[in-house]
């Protein structure tokens, strides 16, 4: 037989083996596919509304105490500035945040008897000096701490992060005698 013949004839052939080849490698993997199971299920997420506000140096619900000393006769003329105290918020829905004193008034440690009575609401202002909560504030200026509950911010956004800051400044005049007078200032968020 002639050697084109030959190489002709190998040629065929190695056709036929591949061919053959990727005949039984397609039919392997169709018994391979025949031979899957699957199985499924629901999962279902059970989300509750909630909210939670917490001071930013303290990372709880309880602040450190915010001091305002009456050194000079300009600071009880003038009135003191406090330092700024950062509250967030974190709420799945949209909030309002309030601000109201524990008691009508401040309570007295000094040496003066009988304790003289200092009123809240007429002596401690606060501002709200950043608002980074997406809400719209209720007081652009300073306003008097109220007894009752008051409402700050409206409508805050939801998120994790939602930040403002209070400053508050107290002038109590010349009516009273030296000691410290304390107050409990409550903040509140809710989702309407």
């Amino acid at each position: 037989m002639c050697e084109f013949c030959i190489d002709k004839q190998k040629q065929t052939n190695m056709k036929k083996i591949i061919l053959f080849s990727l005949a039984l490698l397609g039919l392997a993997q169709i018994a391979d596919a025949q031979a899957t199971s699957s199985a499924n299920q629901n999962v279902a997420l059970s989300l509750s509304n909630a909210i939670a506000i917490t001071f930013v140096s303290s990372g709880t619900s309880t602040g450190g105490t915010v001091s305002i000393p009456f050194n000079t006769v300009s600071d009880y003329t003038n009135g003191v500035t406090s330092s700024t105290e950062q509250l967030k918020v974190q709420s799945n829905k949209n909030f309002n945040v309030s601000i109201q004193s524990s008691s009508t008034n401040f309570s007295y440690s000094g040496s003066t008897t009988p304790a003289p009575i200092m009123q809240i609401a007429s002596v401690l202002q606060f501002l709200v000096s950043a608002n980074n909560t997406g809400g719209s504030l209720s007081y652009t200026s300073y306003a008097s701490v109220p007894s009752g509950m008051g409402t700050i911010i409206n409508w805050g956004s939801p998120g994790g992060n939602q930040t403002f800051s209070v400053t508050y400044k107290a002038n109590p005049g010349f009516s009273f005698p030296a000691g410290t007078y304390t107050a409990n200032i409550i903040y509140t968020a809710t989702q309407p």
